[in-house]
């Protein structure tokens, strides 16, 4: 007799079989349903953001004008033409590319040199850098940087954001380090590379994922600062999450103005994340499986 006469033989086997197939189906819709709720909570304030960018004042207070309204493009014109925000799209890419540059050319050689002779206290410290507040440093950093002519310039912007991204890129890093065997660079060696050749040479190419996800990120992470550009920034180097406060005022906030200029903030942050998407979720994938 057959395994499939038996199961059609029994009755017991077939309400178990039914059972774990309306699990599975239930499972499933639980996976949908929770999959829509979180999309359309975290996409949302997004796409409320762009409709209101498109809206005047007075449609965004009116919630019967949610989405049936008249769209204008008149907040964009006083964002790109009143309030000249170009500038300042320069200045945080100018900011980002160079704390971001800088952080690299400190974090590799720092991570590979943790994960190589194993300096868990030494990760652990720059990891603190991480949990202190920002805040608590603004003031010390302030002083220093006035001191030495630097607020209001670039330089004190980029030194500042690198407190944030050399951490993020050192432990991003040292894993993707961890990961790659030790017998490649030896073999490199032998073959006549000094230490830093096959660092250069075969650790580096190899570690391009890792390098391409903590590049990225540590952008974003400059892109969308706020307190640090605040307070070290001048008028000249504002930073675009800074001048973006050009639109509140003391009595009234111009809302239309607002959304408008968030969109243009937020759209190419979007882009980059569309974009370097498998980079990103490949490294960081890479990253957490190795070692």
């Amino acid at each position: 007799m057959t395994a499939a006469t038996v199961t059609r033989a029994n009755p017991v086997a077939r309400k178990r079989r039914r059972s774990r197939a309306g699990d599975s189906r239930a499972y499933t819709i639980f996976r949908v349903v929770a999959l829509v709720v979180v999309v359309v909570g975290l996409a949302f304030p997004i796409v409320w953001m762009i409709l209101a960018s498109l809206k005047s004042n007075i449609d965004i207070y009116n919630a019967a004008k949610t989405f049936s309204f008249v769209p204008t493009f008149d907040n964009y014109v006083t964002v790109f033409g009143e309030q000249s925000f170009l500038p300042f799209f320069w200045n945080s890419f100018v900011v980002g590319a160079g704390s971001t540059g800088l952080a690299l050319a400190l974090g590799l050689p720092a991570a590979y040199a943790m994960s190589r002779f194993t300096m868990r206290r030494s990760a652990s410290t720059v990891l603190l850098a991480r949990i202190i507040p920002a805040i608590s440093l603004i003031v010390p950093w302030y002083f220093i940087f006035a001191n030495l002519g630097l607020v209001g310039g670039y330089g004190a912007m980029i030194l500042a954001h690198m407190f944030t991204s050399v951490p993020l890129i050192v432990w991003i890093l040292i894993s993707f380090f961890d990961g790659l065997p030790v017998d490649l660079e030896e073999a490199a060696q032998v073959d006549g590379l000094t230490p830093i050749g096959a660092f250069f040479r075969i650790s580096l190419p190899l570690s391009a994922p890792g390098i391409a996800t903590a590049a990225i990120l540590a952008f974003i992470f400059s892109w969308n600062n706020f307190l640090f550009s605040l307070i070290l920034s001048g008028s000249q180097t504002k930073t675009l999450p800074v001048a973006i406060m050009n639109f509140i005022g003391y009595a009234s906030i111009d809302w239309g103005g607002l959304m408008a200029a968030s969109t243009a903030i937020t759209v190419p942050i979007i882009v980059m994340a569309v974009f370097f998407q498998k980079y990103v979720v490949s490294g960081l994938t890479a990253g957490a499986t190795k070692g």
